[in-house]
């Protein structure tokens, strides 16, 4: 934890979140709102247009233990709530930035997999009609575009993005466990509707995960260099250079 954090009051961390919210709100709202749009029309070009012959997934243990339940659909559709939550606390414009690359990029990896090595779940000899919502889902997702769930791999990249935030304003524990706990359920969710295996989630949280860490390890070097050439302008007696931010603690 940051030294700061330890020194900020409890519950101090709240009124943090009305300036971060407010920070190019519709740059955060447009973005977030296209680069879905488009990773959807991405994603559906993808599945409907396969290179290669379709490997099907196998199953492991963990998939036998997690038993079918409809009713988790709703935590699968929770997602795009959850994933626009990181975006919309975001506190500056290298954040935002950065995070849409990032998030693209990692959107680019997936697509990438999956035309080079299309893949679907097992049929599971359900009957979806008995399901609609789900009925629906596997009509339009077909469950292919499988391994690695990208469903999971955005889930935990928000996550530890989340984290971050919650971490940096100074959250003591209670909102960030709520914040495990549900991005756990979305990742729980596809394994329980049966729109991924176990094999699929575990790749996209490791995606997922490689793809945050690595944002966030190249953000704060790119912090620490503009820091670095701010703090030897002002000691040159140099103004500051346009569009060039201090350092921002972490």
């Amino acid at each position: 934890m940051d030294i700061s954090d330890s020194r900020r009051p409890i519950g101090a961390w709240h009124r943090q979140l009305g300036p971060r919210i407010r920070t190019l709100w519709f740059a955060k709202m447009a973005g977030t709102t296209l680069g879905i749009t488009a990773f959807f029309v991405a994603y559906f070009w993808v599945l409907q247009h396969p290179f290669f012959a379709v490997t099907t997934m196998p199953l492991i243990a963990l998939d036998r233990w997690v038993a079918f339940r409809p009713e988790a659909f709703v935590l699968y559709v929770s997602l795009w709530v959850y994933v626009s939550l990181g975006p919309a606390l975001l506190k500056d414009r290298r954040e935002v930035i950065s995070y849409g690359l990032a998030a693209g990029t990692l959107s680019l990896a997936g697509l990438s997999i999956f035309v080079l090595w299309p893949t679907a779940v097992p049929d599971f000899a359900l009957d979806w009609s008995a399901h609609p919502s789900l009925a629906f889902l596997k009509t339009v997702d077909v469950a292919g575009n499988a391994c690695p769930s990208l469903h999971v791999a955005f889930a935990v990249f928000t996550a530890l993005w989340l984290e971050r935030i919650l971490r940096e304003t100074g959250e003591r524990g209670v909102v960030r466990g709520v914040n495990a706990l549900w991005c756990l359920g979305i990742v729980y969710s596809t394994l329980a509707i049966r729109q991924h295996v176990a094999l699929d989630a575990l790749a996209g949280a490791a995606l997922g995960g490689a793809f945050a860490l690595l944002h966030m390890v190249l953000l704060d070097q790119a912090v620490r260099r503009a820091g670095a050439r701010t703090d030897a302008a002002l000691s040159a007696g140099d103004p500051v250079a346009p569009g060039v931010e201090p350092a921002l603690p972490h």
